[in-house]
This record gives structure tokens, C-alpha cells and sequence, in this order.
């Protein structure tokens, strides 16, 4: 594949087959990679070229994980969601007064409901009133052309290589939180509602529901944020930065190795 450093420049449509290929090349990922894209109108939602909608009521997990895990492109809408809490984080449901008491989550997730309603304040949420639909699909379709953001599952060895892809130009530190249950808000809520990269410790529902897998953590990005990385990690890779980090080992004399990775190093 070309250096990705051009197209990281825009969030414009590209060759999204190329793109997963150069991603899976460099991270050898497991999962497969996804876009999400909110819609104004379910109208447009349901014009995506072979668009799936749900037989029965989900969570977002479950809708995310048929993308990921089948490699359904799906749309839903409120009503295909279990409840406010999905529905609020991509936008579909107010932020009332009601979901911000996190009176229901008092006594199961959190001790009191001051704790639980704390929570609920924590959560990054995509504001409410604009969208009427999402849809979810595999990136190398090319069907949500471009998406909104881009879901990645790894292992904590890949996102970090990942993240100094995302750090090879322009650096910057990252600070991301972790809000606990309903970690959904820390990943693709964030990122739809900042546009900022977004990674997350997946949940229980996420585990449960959505089947992310024990060793897996999820980053949420842009287009442009991806290619960026991509971009980063091809030239961390001719510098022998590269996934799968071999191991030195705990014993040896480390000198050799560090004189490679770390020049200042004393050999």
C-alpha cells in the first residue's frame, strides 16, 4: 500500500479494502474493523446498500458486535435499542432528568443514588435532537463511505503500538478516563462527540453482550485519525518498531537491544 501520509490529511472517502489490508498488516488484528455513521434521517440510514435491520431489541454492543464479529452491515434505530442508556451515549434519547438520576443502576452497578447519578453525569453522550438513526459496518465495504468514526479491538500490545503510530507527527499526550460500566461512552461516545481518538476498557455488557473478547480494548477514532496512525506505524516500522514485539528476555544483557530501540542508550 502507498505511505498513508497523504490521505491522512482529509477525512474524504478512499480505498477502505487498502486500508484495513495496511491495518491488519501492521497489527495482524483479530477482529474485524469497523466504521459508525449517525444519520439525520432513517430514510438515509436504510438506503445503505445492504442494510440489515434488527429482528429483535439490542444493545448497541450486540448491534457493534454484528459488524465486528459477522460482518453484518446494520442500522438501528431508538426502537431497536433495550433502553434510554444505549439510546443516549449515540444520541437517540435525551439526557433527561430521569437517565441523569441513574436511579436503576442504584443498588446493582453503584452503592447509593448520588453514586449512580454521578456516573451517569461522567458519560460522554453524542447530544441529543440531530440524529435519528445509526448503522454500523465493516470498514473494507466501503458502504458507510466515509464513516463518522472507526472501531478497532486489540490487545493491549497492539493499541500501543497503535497509539504511537498516532504519535509519530503532530505529538500530543493522551488522557482518557474510564467511567466504568457503560464504558461504551468512553469509546464511541466520546469519539462521535469530540471527534477526538477514544480508547476504552470495555465492559461487562460489552463483554457479555457485545462478545469483546477478555484480552481486548477498543480505540475509537476518525478517518483521518486512523490513517494518521497508519501513517505512524509504517514508519515506526522501518525502524524496527513493529507488532509483534519480540521479547528480549528478563535475564540477558540488555545493551544490544536498547542500543537499537533507545540510540542514546550506553552500549
Amino acid at each position: 500500500m502507498p505511505d498513508a501520509s497523504s490521505a491522512a490529511q482529509t477525512g474524504e472517502s478512499c480505498d477502505w479494502p487498502g486500508l484495513v489490508d495496511e491495518l491488519n498488516r501492521l497489527l495482524r488484528l483479530k477482529t474485524t474493523p469497523i466504521g459508525m455513521k449517525l444519520f439525520e434521517r432513517v430514510e438515509d440510514m436504510q438506503a445503505i446498500p445492504k442494510i440489515r435491520r434488527p429482528g429483535a431489541i439490542h444493545t448497541t454492543d450486540q448491534i457493534v458486535a454484528q459488524a465486528a464479529r459477522l460482518g453484518f452491515t446494520i442500522g438501528i434505530t431508538r426502537d431497536d435499542l433495550v433502553g434510554p442508556q444505549c439510546a443516549t451515549v449515540i444520541g437517540l434519547h435525551p439526557r433527561d432528568d430521569e437517565w441523569l438520576s441513574g436511579k436503576k443502576m442504584a443498588g446493582v452497578w453503584y452503592a447509593t443514588v448520588p453514586d449512580a447519578s454521578a456516573h451517569q453525569h461522567a458519560m460522554n453522550v453524542v447530544p441529543h435532537g440531530k440524529y435519528e438513526a445509526l448503522a454500523v459496518s465493516p470498514l473494507a465495504s466501503g458502504r458507510l463511505d466515509p464513516p463518522d468514526i472507526c472501531l478497532i479491538y486489540g490487545t493491549p500490545g497492539q493499541m500501543i503500538i497503535f497509539i504511537n503510530g498516532l504519535q509519530w507527527t503532530e505529538y500530543r499526550k493522551f488522557d482518557w478516563s474510564v467511567v466504568g460500566e457503560s464504558s461504551c461512552a468512553d469509546s464511541w461516545g466520546r469519539a462521535l462527540a469530540t471527534g477526538e481518538p477514544s480508547l476504552s476498557l470495555p465492559c461487562f455488557a460489552e463483554r457479555r453482550y457485545g462478545g469483546v473478547l477478555d484480552d481486548e480494548m477498543l480505540m475509537a477514532l476518525t478517518p483521518r485519525d486512523l490513517r494518521k496512525a497508519i501513517s505512524g506505524m509504517q514508519a515506526l516500522a522501518k525502524n524496527g518498531l513493529r507488532y509483534p514485539i519480540p521479547q528480549y528476555g528478563i535475564q540477558a544483557d540488555v545493551r544490544a537491544g536498547m542500543g537499537a530501540s533507545y540510540p542514546t542508550t550506553k552500549t
